[in-house]
């Protein structure tokens, strides 16, 4: 069941709200962003948006990533008395990366649809 076209404008918004305000702490802030992903993705159809794919990559970037950041919090972390070495924050790269392309996203989202609220006729 497809979403209505009244809810994309909002869960654009309230997604890029989230994302933005979840990078205030980033590890604490990691759910925020995350669920912020999605909401973005879920105003972003694939097949009526150009950057719809894109914005579906980041939410999956995110989400990976945040899930290997808490993994690896869990188990202590990296570096120092761990064991691990630092190389092993190459497996929460994704989050970052796709935090700032679903910024990117978000952006080119909102223009999108403030364009297409401009040429719908009022009445």
């Amino acid at each position: 069941m497809p979403i209505p076209h009244r809810w994309l404008r909002p869960l654009v918004i309230a997604g890029l709200t989230s994302m933005l305000l979840g990078a205030i702490d980033p590890l604490e802030g990691s759910i925020v962003i995350a669920v912020g992903s999605v909401l973005v993705a879920l105003g972003t159809p694939r097949g009526e948006s150009r950057v719809g794919g894109r914005v579906w990559l980041a939410g999956l970037m995110i989400i990976v990533g945040v899930a290997a950041l808490w993994i690896m919090s869990d188990f202590g972390g990296v570096g120092g008395s761990t064991g691990r070495s630092m190389w092993w924050l190459l497996v929460v790269a994704p989050y970052p990366v796709g935090w700032m392309l679903g910024l990117i996203g978000a952006g080119q989202r909102m223009r999108e649809l403030k364009r297409a609220r401009a040429r719908t006729p009022v009445g």
